[in-house]
């Protein structure tokens, strides 16, 4: 890709002088005026060689027929938030002249840093020049890069020319990830090990699948009745265990969570969602992520892999904000078409109606677990220490508990995976179980 188009000439030139060649120029005529009125010839000649470099310097470089392309290259496409990303850049001179100077400069949002720039002293024909910078943001979303900025210096730098590349890329920035332990998630039936269904195991022989003998098949899977019945060789089929859905709800309303910036309550829950849909997709859940309201990703189209799912999942919680929902009733209709499965949800504070709604919502789940947010510790209101939460609070996670839910609180501070570690014992993941039967 080439420069876009400018206007060239030596008005286009005398618009790119630098201060420089400015000061250059008005010392040239005012020494031609000068060598005028006091008639000296000599500083008629001064003026005139002051007055003709930065004019020849700006017609040249004006009409100069440089042919450029660049290119992007990003380090990864999808960053993590509070990691660096690498931006590599290359410049190639397609023209059989070489270059003079070149003034390198790559837009970017604020937030990623500032504006980097290079400087290229000669390119030679055909040749190219590597460059990169390093980029970060605290902060998740999407950010374009570019378009790459040209600007063209003559070796004097009486002018300066500036050309614009028309490319540019987008940095997506995604909510960091943590690993979480492998637990035994109450009503899971069809992940991993044992908890999966196995359809074969209990069939009879009237329901067993069959083919024909494959070279390097398990001769233990060797169908005896029905080899004698056709005379060759029939294995049963591989079992083909069914995949268990799970659905990661998350809370997104703006009445719900308290704090702003990296160090809200709604940013903790976003890296929460992330990261347990990572981990459920890991352990062979067909996973979907749902918020408040009533947006689910991905979609009804189930021909995702893991690692299509993963990123789509993490694309959508890079750029989610907060909605202006009152409540979680948005959600309810996508859960009830979602069938049974288990539900893991990311809460905000929440009413008494919406936990009536989640506590009757238990029923219809095969498995739930819920992030039950204090919201009061991330304004300050409430110290950061287990038992603090309100009195409202604590019964909202006893009624939760008692409908069946398996009910995890958090405070600010807290860490995920030692939260999730507790998601196997229902029994013992109330904090504030002492405080609330007091």
């Amino acid at each position: 890709m080439g420069p876009s188009d400018e206007p060239s000439g030596l008005r286009a030139g005398l618009r790119g002088l630098t201060t420089r060649g400015r000061s250059f120029l008005a010392a040239g005529l005012t020494a031609v005026v000068c060598s005028y009125l006091l008639g000296q010839d000599a500083l008629l000649r001064v003026g005139v060689l002051l007055a003709a470099l930065p004019l020849a310097a700006a017609l040249l470089l004006a009409n100069t027929r440089y042919r450029v392309a660049s290119g992007r290259r990003l380090s990864p496409h999808r960053a993590v938030a509070g990691q660096e990303a690498r931006v590599h850049l290359r410049v190639d001179n397609v023209s059989r002249v070489p270059t003079g100077l070149l003034l390198l400069e790559d837009k970017v949002p604020y937030v990623l840093g500032p504006r980097p720039r290079f400087v290229l002293d000669r390119v030679e024909p055909r040749g190219h020049r590597e460059v990169a910078y390093r980029v970060r943001s605290d902060l998740r979303g999407r950010y374009p890069l570019g378009p790459l900025q040209l600007r063209l210096s003559d070796p004097f730098g009486m002018c300066e020319l500036n050309r614009s590349f028309a490319a540019s890329d987008v940095l997506t920035v995604v909510p960091q990830v943590l690993p979480l332990p492998h637990v035994r998630l109450t009503g899971e039936w069809a992940g991993q090990g044992e908890s999966r269904t196995r359809s074969l195991a209990t069939a009879g022989d009237d329901d067993v699948i069959l083919r024909e003998y494959r070279a390097g098949d398990d001769l233990r899977r060797v169908h005896w009745k029905s080899t004698a019945r056709y005379g060759e060789l029939m294995v049963r089929r591989e079992e083909q265990p069914r995949r268990a859905r799970a659905t990661v709800l998350l809370d997104t309303r703006e009445i719900g969570h308290r704090g702003s910036g990296p160090a809200s309550s709604f940013e903790w829950a976003v890296a929460c969602a992330a990261s347990v849909a990572a981990h459920l997709l890991e352990r062979g859940y067909q996973t979907r992520l749902l918020t408040d309201t009533g947006r689910a990703v991905p979609g009804t189209d189930d021909g995702h892999t893991a690692a299509d799912t993963s990123g789509v999942i993490l694309d959508a919680l890079a750029v989610l904000e907060l909605s202006d929902g009152a409540g979680l009733s948005r959600a309810e209709e996508p859960l009830r078409a979602g069938g049974e499965g288990l539900l893991v949800a990311v809460l905000g504070e929440l009413d008494e109606e919406q936990t009536a709604r989640l506590a009757r919502l238990r029923g219809r789940t095969g498995g739930a677990v819920v992030f039950l947010l204090d919201t009061g510790t991330w304004t300050g209101l409430r110290m950061l220490a287990p038992g603090t939460g309100g009195e409202e609070f604590r019964d909202r996670a006893r009624r939760l508990r008692e409908a069946g839910w398996t009910v995890l609180t958090v405070a600010a501070g807290d860490s995920l995976p030692d939260l999730w570690q507790a998601a196997d014992r229902p029994e013992s993941s109330a904090p504030y179980r002492e405080e609330a039967g007091a």
